[in-house]
């Protein structure tokens, strides 16, 4: 493989223009969950619905917000461990408390430079119950960082099912993953 030292910078704009929106989509999945928020009332926030093994629209929204929290810690500790999420009941059950600790994590990023989603980190996470231990691999921060938005999507989604089983709104769009909004942007007609 040659380099072509013309094609340096080139390749670094491209890389830190990737990062950069991924930054953005970041934030602005943050966002939607606050919209959500504002759309719902503390009782069905917090209400165990048994259509969907009494899974809550707050145990799932604190679920993907844990994994943002992990990034969060990987700048520091330079693993990123999703054995080890907070799981903060009050996230789950209390408005306030998910709209607060949302805005948070939204602050934290928004500080990020983008050339932090190139470092280099451990990644812990359960694949077994058969094994105590959790492997650990290597990854990025900013591949994690998609993770984290596409693993909150897929949680979103859950959320939608469980507001739309209860007759309540959800932002538009909500759950759905970008791939599919292009695809059917593209194939509709």
């Amino acid at each position: 493989m040659t380099h072509n030292a013309n094609n340096g910078p080139a390749v670094e704009n491209v890389r830190l223009t990737d990062q950069r929106r991924l930054l953005a989509a970041a934030l602005g999945f943050l966002q939607q969950g606050l919209e959500l928020l504002e759309l719902l009332e503390a009782e069905s926030y917090a209400r165990p619905h048994p259509a969907v093994y009494d899974a809550s629209i707050g145990g799932h929204y604190r679920h993907g917000l844990d994994h943002f929290v992990s990034l969060l810690r990987a700048v520091e500790t330079g693993v990123v461990d999703y054995d080890r999420r907070d799981r903060d009941r009050r996230v789950e059950q209390d408005l306030e408390t998910a709209r607060a600790s949302t805005r948070i994590v939204r602050s934290e990023l928004q500080r990020w430079d983008a050339s932090v989603l190139e470092h280099t980190v451990g990644v812990r996470c359960s694949v077994s119950d058969c094994n105590p231990e959790s492997p650990v691999t290597r990854s990025t921060l900013g591949r994690e960082l998609a993770y984290a938005i596409t693993h909150g999507i897929h949680h979103y989604a859950m959320i939608g099912v469980i507001a739309r089983l209860e007759d309540r709104p959800v932002p538009a769009g909500f759950g759905v993953a970008p791939s599919t909004t292009l695809h059917r942007r593209t194939h509709v007609g």
